[in-house]
């Protein structure tokens, strides 16, 4: 499955609180993006919370593009990738 970087940024910030309410947000985002096969990975929030680079798993970008809009999520740029890993060489 091909894995994708989506950078969003949030205007007024991300604020996804570390409450049970937080967690319901964050199962509902996981809920949506499975009925197009696509899973949310991790993502990583800059420390203003302005911008996010989230990773995913899914069949296409449009899957990608498509999971965004339903669940309300901007996006900025959606770019297909490949792992480097530096202990490769080794």
């Amino acid at each position: 499955m091909p894995r994708y970087v989506v950078e969003r940024t949030f205007k007024d910030g991300l604020a996804i609180p570390a409450t049970s309410e937080g967690a319901d947000t964050c199962r509902g985002v996981v809920g949506t993006n499975a009925e197009l096969g696509v899973t949310w990975v991790h993502s990583y929030v800059s420390k203003d919370h302005k911008k996010t680079f989230c990773i995913y798993d899914g069949p296409s970008d449009g899957s990608i593009r498509k999971a965004a809009e339903r669940n309300g999520l901007p996006v900025d740029a959606i770019s297909e990738v490949t792992v480097l890993d530096p202990y490769f060489y080794h």
